[in-house]
């Protein structure tokens, strides 16, 4: 793509941010600090992303009253992922929620959390994303990216596979077309499993799937929830193949925007946002499921074990062509 679209592009998104943030309240724009915050999901306790967003809105409240206010867009109602990620480090955005791997384009090396089945459930995630592992990815996006990670949140639930037709054992993904994230890791994994995947954006999910461009997608039971992707995908296969992280991050300018003595109290309503997100993760897991099969899914376990093989192949490749990231897949794997 050429500059001079990369630059229209950039205004026009600008364009719509400013217009957005001129439609705010009188009180909000009358606030010391005006933070825009983007989300490509929806704005309910379905998505990982409000979850987090809604409590760290209330803890700022709490402790800094209306010296700091958030206008919150989500639907991808400032762009795309992709887009936001140039947005947000270049500072036009000045905070986005996404899951970790959208990031992959810019630090590589955070491609390492979405290799598929390399923790063993949630307390593995979260030893791993408060350690070692954790802080030097901190660290590289800091670097690379220009943006601070306020948090590692659990989204709710490992990732599965939601298909038109039953899925009953590891063979039967053989052939089968799911959609995936657009970054290699998600693309990589896939293949390891045995499936077609076949990258797209997430607003252009449902329509794929109805119109028979995907015969599945991976994804979370809360979002299938919050989607409406049930209407079509009435199988769910408990693949379990990722436990997907979401990162909520701030453009480095517009966090020296804060005010010194505001950024201590914004950082630990950051920090008190993420430890909730994580208590209520398996709670909003189990009722999604279970409303999920209220709805007609019928949710299937499958051994993935003979996949193994090409999955461990998959990480050796990834780390090969990725060298920053092996030590980062010690540290995790060490984190078990």
């Amino acid at each position: 793509m050429s500059n001079a679209k990369i630059t229209r592009r950039a205004a026009l998104k600008l364009g719509l941010a400013a217009g957005l943030s001129a439609c705010l309240p009188r009180r909000a724009a009358a606030a010391g600090v005006v933070l825009r915050v983007s989300s490509s999901l929806t704005a309910d306790d379905n998505s990982p992303h409000f979850v987090w967003f809604d409590r760290f809105r209330s803890n700022l409240k709490a402790k800094l009253g209306e010296a700091i206010s958030l206008a919150y867009f989500p639907n991808n109602q400032l762009g795309k992922e992709a887009d936001m990620v140039q947005q947000v480090r270049l500072g036009a955005v000045d905070m986005m929620i996404s899951g970790s791997s959208i990031w992959a384009t810019i630090v590589p090396e955070i491609g390492v959390l979405d290799l598929g089945y390399i923790y063993t459930g949630w307390p593995h995630v979260g030893r791993a994303l408060d350690g070692s592992a954790g802080q030097a990815l901190t660290t590289l996006m800091a670097t690379k990216a220009s943006v601070k990670i306020l948090g590692y949140t659990f989204n709710f639930g490992p990732r599965c596979v939601y298909s038109r037709n039953p899925i009953r054992q590891a063979a039967d993904l053989h052939g089968v077309k799911v959609r995936v994230l657009p970054v290699p890791t998600f693309v990589g994994t896939l293949k390891a499993m045995g499936a077609v995947p076949i990258p797209i954006p997430f607003g252009e999910v449902y329509t794929a799937m109805q119109t028979g461009v995907v015969d599945a997608l991976e994804q979370e039971a809360s979002i299938v929830l919050a989607g409406k992707f049930y209407e079509i995908a009435k199988f769910c296969a408990l693949t379990r193949h990722i436990y997907n992280s979401s990162i909520p991050v701030i453009n480095q300018r517009s966090f020296d925007r804060i005010p010194a003595n505001l950024r201590a109290g914004f950082l630990e309503a950051a920090q008190e946002a993420t430890a909730y997100q994580r208590g209520r993760a398996a709670e909003i897991d189990t009722r999604a499921f279970a409303e999920l099969k209220k709805r007609g899914v019928t949710v299937s376990e499958i051994d993935m074990s003979p996949t193994r093989p090409a999955m461990e192949k998959f990480w050796n490749e990834f780390v090969t062509q990725t060298p920053g990231a092996k030590p980062l897949l010690a540290a995790i794997r060490a984190a078990a």
